[in-house]
């Protein structure tokens, strides 16, 4: 996405319209898991929110979507994932304790199983590539997403 593409979609408050923008598209060569604790923020605040944290850590953004099925508008600033919504929408995420970025969905499905856990939502197509959530045997929910490019390289 361009930068003007990118401009337009962080003050464009549509979640209807799917955006995605990231520095890396594809998590494949990811060495270790990359961590992302989660900041929820009312609808029309995720510019602020960022701006905020980008002064706090020092570091742009790198991440930027939409997940229009959801009703969600999503950025990465360091290790946070902040994801804005209406309280309604934000309400079932809110049991998830945070995101891991990994480079295979399907090798931590089998690390999981291994170790006993839960998959509480099977592997499904997200914005940015293959996510699904897992109750670990100590009962922290994580949400493991894969990513890849989208069909126009994003």
């Amino acid at each position: 996405m361009s930068n003007d593409t990118e401009a337009r979609a962080s003050r464009d408050h549509d979640t209807t319209a799917p955006t995605v923008w990231r520095r890396r598209n594809d998590s494949s060569g990811l060495t270790e898991p990359r961590a992302l604790l989660r900041v929820y923020t009312p609808t029309g605040t995720l510019e602020s929110v960022t701006a905020s944290y980008e002064r706090l850590l020092g570091v742009a953004k790198d991440m930027w979507f939409t997940y229009p099925e959801k009703g969600l508008r999503l950025a990465v600033v360091g290790s946070f994932l902040l994801v804005e919504g209406a309280p309604e929408v934000l309400e079932p995420f809110r049991a998830t304790d945070g995101t891991l970025v990994v480079d295979s969905a399907a090798a931590y499905l089998e690390r999981l199983a291994a170790e006993g856990a839960e998959v509480l939502v099977p592997p499904h197509a997200v914005p940015t590539g293959t996510g699904f959530t897992a109750r670990h045997r100590d009962g922290t929910v994580v949400e493991y997403v894969e990513h890849r490019p989208t069909p126009d390289g994003s």
